[in-house]
């Protein structure tokens, strides 16, 4: 819904990122100016539900139940506003002063949907402004709203048995920032999250008082309360939408209209999905890790800037250990600075592109609603697609990003597949690369292995780890142009990272990778691992180097891998079965440390042992059925 770029709009640059106390929920707060006073305004996880389903939406929760904030601004979808309210219905219960931003209006004008912002200023009593944040339309408006907040003037009644228990736990329930009615509710409406809370703020024998009057009441209405008060919310909700929303056919954008809704259905959907993957195969593919990295490494690096360091470096430094560190076999501006910026960069850039085209779209979202019923056979919901989606791109973002989903076992087997069997950006750029040398064949046999992999490993998963499956609730947005610049925007931002966290681990990679030649490591490792590098796998002795590397950045041990490929050291049978055990092989250190943050260490250590076997074991089984059947590539 924009609202993190609204709050960027209001607060500038300058701002903190923390994790919310007790919890993995990255929360970013920064200072804001109104009126000559200097405030701090938190930019709280998005949620749809103010009775918490996950734990964003606990942050959220809590954040309004002990920080006690002196306003809201709540940032809300103008094409859905019946869900909206459902939130302000919430805020205004809550007792808290507030304003209501419809952002994206624009888009709700696009779908033919106008709303009569006068309206409904005066059935809920509070200041309500339009923003398109991307084009910075209503910031102004925004924040003189924000200097005089007001309470909704909107109340619910729940009925009278409802709302006598209602009166009843607010008795016995302390002051807080929020109202006791709304805590009550809260209760009522069954929210186990709330129980370490009252059992701080609440004395034993209230909080006895409360268990009982809670049970009362579900004896008594005959009907879960929870469920009757969100019922009544609902239907607020909508009564109030439909007095101030307008809906007409939109006068333009059938086309777009067309797609969105073919790349939704179950059969044109389909099609819409191979062109999506055809494009990203020869834009990524073709384009990137073969055109531009053809001309960046031999022409860039390999005429100008390769010799030219080697003879700067020969010149101005003449001790031979330093030089070989430097522009050796091993050196850091011959592999380091070459992996990192003549092979990988090109691959990322496109792919960023690719993705931000995707994400601008609206398209991400359809791919989930495609994925539901593929992903429900593996003990998931479509919604998980995002961050599979997102692990194409980085996967320590998308370990981090799996906080979209609502239970703690959703989340686990995410991370173990992120882990598993999705390949980074630069780690697919790289394969795609070595692939497309290759017959077709091959790409077949290494997109059916990772596949298979994710889905047989995704199944077992979902029959050991414990909990509840959730049901998949996502909103669509319209398929739209993307515009120029949010997609240069967040390819330069994501440029940015990649330089900041992968070049610096390039350079330590080639380092280890060179005290291990200049003590004879590498040689002992090499003759190590040869009984499962070479007897199990059947390639070269020389691949360990990139399996290692791939532990500390995985397009790093790709990358070592499509140097081999591109010196003819791999037949072509043994670099799909490189690139498979590979893709499968453990996660980078930053995903790594990734995942003891947002899952523990015990758990990341549980991914770690079943991921490691796993990728030599299907690889040493791929390898062996291919010489089996005598496969030619």
């Amino acid at each position: 819904m924009g609202k993190s770029v609204i709050f960027g709009l209001l607060t500038g640059k300058y701002v903190t990122v923390s994790n919310y106390p007790g919890t993995t929920v990255e929360v970013t707060s920064g200072n804001i100016s109104l009126d000559g006073k200097r405030l701090v305004l938190i930019d709280t996880p998005g949620v749809n539900s103010l009775v918490p389903m996950s734990e964003d939406e606990k942050v959220t929760r809590d954040i309004l139940l002990s920080e006690c904030p002196s306003a809201v601004v709540q940032v809300g979808d103008a094409k859905n506003l019946k869900r909206t309210l459902l939130i302000t219905l919430q805020i205004a219960e809550m007792g808290l002063p507030m304003t209501l931003d419809l952002n994206m209006i624009d888009e709700a004008m696009d779908k033919g949907i106008t709303i009569d912002v006068d309206i409904l200023k005066g059935l809920l009593g509070i200041d309500i402004v339009s923003t398109i944040a991307p084009q910075k339309k209503g910031i102004k408006e925004l924040r003189e709203a924000m200097l005089s907040p007001q309470r909704a003037a909107v109340r619910l009644s729940y009925g009278p048995i409802i709302e006598e228990y209602i009166s009843k736990i607010s008795r016995l329930l302390p002051q807080t920032g929020l109202s006791k009615r709304s805590i009550a509710v809260m209760i009522l409406s069954e929210d186990e999250s709330l129980k370490d809370w009252l059992h701080a703020n609440v004395r034993s024998r209230d909080l006895a008082e409360i268990e009982h009057l809670r049970h009362e009441c579900l004896l008594k209405a005959k009907e879960s309360p929870a469920y009757l008060i969100n019922k009544k919310r609902i239907e607020v909700s909508a009564e109030i939408a439909l007095k101030v929303v307008k809906k007409t056919v939109p006068s333009g954008g059938a086309l777009l209209n067309f797609i969105g809704n073919a790349s939704m259905h179950p059969v044109y959907g389909i099609p819409v999905l191979i062109v999506v993957l055809y494009g990203l195969y020869e834009f990524v593919g073709v384009l990137g890790a073969g055109v531009l990295v053809d001309f960046v490494q031999n022409v860039i690096f390999g005429h100008y800037i390769n010799p030219m360091a080697t003879k700067v470096v020969e010149t101005l430094i003449p001790v031979p250990i330093i030089q070989e560190l430097l522009v050796g076999e091993y050196g850091l501006v011959t592999v380091a600075l070459t992996y990192a910026i003549a092979i990988i960069l090109p691959i990322t850039v496109t792919f960023f592109i690719a993705f931000a085209i995707l994400e601008d779209s609206g398209y991400l979202p359809r791919l989930a609603i495609m994925s539901n019923r593929v992903f429900n056979m593996i003990g998931l919901n479509g919604k998980a697609v995002l961050p599979m989606v997102l692990g194409l791109g980085c996967g320590t973002m998308a370990v981090m990003t799996s906080r979209i989903l609502e239970t703690k076992r959703d989340r686990i087997i995410t991370t173990f597949l992120l882990a598993l069997a999705i390949p980074c950006s630069a780690q697919l750029g790289v394969i795609l690369g070595i692939l497309g040398s290759l017959s077709i064949w091959a790409t077949v046999i290494w997109s059916s292995s990772i596949l298979v992999v994710l889905f047989v490993s995704g199944f077992f998963a979902s029959k050991l780890v414990s909990g509840e499956r959730t049901e998949f609730f996502l909103e669509i947005p319209p398929i739209r142009m993307p515009n120029l610049m949010n997609i240069v925007v967040k390819t330069v931002g994501r440029v940015e990272w990649y330089l900041k966290e992968a070049v610096p681990l390039f350079i330590l990679g080639t380092f280890i990778l060179f005290m291990l030649h200049k003590l004879n490591l590498l040689t002992l490792l090499e003759k190590a691992a040869s009984p499962v590098v070479v007897n199990l796998l059947h390639l070269p002795p020389k691949t360990t180097a990139s399996f290692i590397l791939g532990f500390l950045r995985r397009d790093y041990g790709a990358a070592g891998l499509f140097e081999m490929a591109q010196h003819g050291e791999l037949t072509p049978v043994q670099a799909v079965v490189s690139l498979v055990t590979i893709t499968l092989f453990l996660p980078c250190l930053a995903s790594f440390f990734m995942i003891v943050k947002e899952r523990g260490l015990k758990t990341t250590l549980w991914i770690v042992g079943i991921v490691f076997p796993a990728a030599f074991l299907y690889g040493g089984l791929l390898s062996w059925l291919l010489r089996y059947f005598n496969v030619s590539l």
